[in-house]
């Protein structure tokens, strides 16, 4: 177990998870942020965003006599360290800021590990927006009607044009809300860091949030199609690329020798796409052209197998691994047969599985449209993702 804070990495910013409650509404046998959620403790979710986001170190702030646990929990040691939880949120944020305060990070973010479910665009909307500004949270709009409540009685109307849903996580400057926290008198409670910065003048932004950063609260959040992954999930992809000469020829991550190569901005291999976008529509993130852009010069000429590895990857940071693959090939030339063994051997090295869960077929159209005058590829695959146990 290690809970030292070695020098910080090449990145601007810094993260306390507030991690300390003991969440007893949940149902859990443990506290909520160590209970599993989509195949992993929620606590690991948020460290794992936070890592992808480039986060410098983490500081995880738990409940006493459980820094082990958290540490499990997290998954990972090296930039992530654990402290003892105070008795107010606003104690706990104060004790994992003191302990970022030797390094030099320019911000931080403040999060709570019971929204494990993190969008990456989240937070770069909240960096963003401290450029201008000295703290900056994810907000919602308020949708349902609102009043003010007397007891149970009914004792005004609220705006909801001016009310917002404030989410987690919460992004400073480091310096102004360090300060903010070193100030606050506990006279009250606060009710999040927005609040500790206002009271000692901060201004403080608000940016889109995401509905996916939902708190988790209660027992069914845990058991509720969102909270528990399916135990099977099935996604299609298919792809297209024009064959022309001079260009390398490469399918199922194995060059092929051939008078004519595929051409894209990559390395235009047909079949991984459509595996790759098979992965992704299995656990809904999208397509391959929103993860990795043609209009990128960093991806010109990249081996699609990095595209593989990382549909794998968010499969199983959404709690699934790959049951499956059965992939078609459609072209005139060259002859999949000879090559069909190799391609199932690398498919399978690249989804982390046995070569039996690996389908590669062939076919034709009967030298109809394109693919049959022999000027493109096609690739048709099915992914069955299955959910871990």
């Amino acid at each position: 177990m290690s809970e030292s804070l070695s020098s910080p990495p090449d990145s601007s910013f810094a993260a306390v998870i507030v991690a300390a409650g003991k969440g007893m509404r949940s149902g859990q046998t443990v506290p909520k942020q160590f209970a599993p959620w989509k195949g992993r403790p929620v606590l690991a979710h948020s460290v794992a965003a936070l890592r992808d986001a480039g986060c410098g170190m983490i500081v995880i702030a738990a409940p006493s006599g459980m820094h082990q646990t958290a540490l499990d929990a997290a998954g990972v040691e090296e930039g992530v360290t654990v402290i003892d939880g105070g008795e107010t949120r606003q104690q706990s944020v104060a004790a994992g800021l003191e302990r970022l305060a030797e390094f030099d990070f320019a911000n931080v973010l403040i999060h709570d590990a019971a929204r494990p479910d993190l969008p990456q665009s989240v937070v770069t909307r909240l960096l963003e927006a401290l450029k201008d500004h000295p703290g900056a949270i994810p907000v919602l709009p308020v949708v349902d009607s609102m009043v003010v409540a007397d007891g149970e009685l009914m004792a005004a109307d609220a705006r909801r044009e001016t009310l917002r849903r404030v989410q987690t996580p919460q992004a400073f400057r480091f310096a102004e809300i360090l300060g903010a926290h070193r100030s606050w008198q506990g006279e009250a409670t606060a009710g999040d860091d927005a609040q500790v910065l206002r009271a000692a003048g901060g201004e403080v932004a608000l940016v889109n949030g995401d509905e996916r950063l939902k708190k988790l609260t209660y027992a069914e959040d845990f058991v509720s199609e969102t909270g528990l992954p399916q135990p099977v999930r099935v996604g299609m992809g298919y792809d297209v690329h024009r064959l022309a000469a001079g260009e390398e020829l490469w399918l199922c991550g194995i060059q092929i020798d051939h008078d004519k190569g595929l051409a894209g901005h990559s390395d235009a291999d047909v079949g991984l796409h459509a595996v790759v976008d098979a992965i992704l529509g299995a656990v809904a993130q999208g397509d391959i052209g929103q993860h990795f852009p043609p209009s990128d010069p960093a991806w010109k000429g990249a081996r699609s197998a990095q595209f593989v590895e990382h549909a794998v990857k968010l499969a199983r940071e959404a709690g699934y691994t790959v049951g499956n693959v059965d992939l078609t090939l459609i072209c005139e030339a060259p002859k999949i047969g000879p090559h069909r063994d190799v391609m199932r051997t690398r498919l399978a090295e690249l989804l982390g599985v046995d070569v039996g869960s690996i389908s590669v077929k062939a076919t034709t159209t009967e030298r109809l449209g394109f693919t049959g005058r022999g000027e493109g590829i096609a690739a048709q695959a099915v992914a069955t993702m299955v959910a871990k146990a």
